[in-house]
């Protein structure tokens, strides 16, 4: 398993530090995206790549909204379709672009956990900040054949929420509101640390604005971005718009 103790924001784009521990068999995502281009966008697809009739529908209206980045050629961002699988608890396939490979995961939120075809030590090495989603279906029921390589769900989103290219809030949180994190949140397999300890800590026993956060010691507007986002996936973030905190 991964380790979550990473700095808040993440490194550069890069190639993994140890190209070894991703798999060389992937396909490519220059043949899938080439794919993609030969299909007729029809009233059915998002974008040319999501079948409309084989989603839920409240799942759909919320990738809808993000429509316009995945047909600049963009994909998705990884942590919004993370998000809205949990959200709704929809188990999803998805096909993810990983520097020039195409990398087939499986989430299962209702079991909390994440396949893919990595051997454990890999998560570590992904480049986080440049995962985009080209394609979005059902996963359907859990067979005997779904036998890939099995992680948490809670440490992947973690990583993805501070190590992952987004540094703004998620859409369900941002606006005017104010932040705590619920009583009974267990983040024990996090393994916090420093300034982002901290934060949790005083989370735990105090209710505060995104720009408060942002102006505790060792953190900005990004970092507590980020930290939100993180405790919102792991269903742990209580958010108040009528607090007198909220701004």
């Amino acid at each position: 398993m991964f380790a979550a103790t990473r700095p808040l924001l993440p490194e550069p784009p890069r190639m993994p530090p140890d190209s070894a521990a991703i798999p060389t068999l992937l396909p490519r995502s220059s043949d899938f995206r080439r794919q993609q281009r030969t299909q007729p966008l029809g009233t059915d697809t998002l974008a040319g790549a999501t079948r409309l009739s084989s989603l839920d529908p409240l799942l759909l209206k919320d990738l809808q909204r993000f429509e316009a980045r995945a047909k600049a050629g963009e994909g998705l961002e990884l942590v919004e379709v993370l998000a809205a699988s949990v959200r709704h608890n929809r188990a999803l396939r998805l096909m993810v672009e990983h520097g020039d490979h195409l990398l087939p995961l499986t989430v299962r939120p209702r079991e909390r956990l994440v396949r893919a075809p990595l051997p454990a030590g890999a998560w570590d090495s992904l480049n986080w900040p440049t995962l985009r989603v080209l394609q979005v279906e059902p996963a359907g029921p859990v067979t005997t054949t779904d036998n890939q390589p099995a992680t948490p769900l809670g440490p992947v989103l973690w990583a993805l929420a501070l190590r992952g290219a987004r540094a703004e809030l998620l859409p369900e949180i941002v606006g005017p509101a104010a932040y705590r994190i619920a009583p009974t949140t267990d983040l024990g397999a996090l393994r916090l640390a420093d300034a982002l300890a901290q934060a949790v800590e005083r989370l735990q026993r105090e209710t505060a604005a995104l720009d408060d956060i942002a102006r505790w010691p060792g953190m900005n507007r990004e970092r507590a971005s980020r930290l939100l986002n993180g405790l919102y996936l792991q269903a742990g973030l209580i958010v108040s718009r009528a607090h007198p905190a909220a701004s």
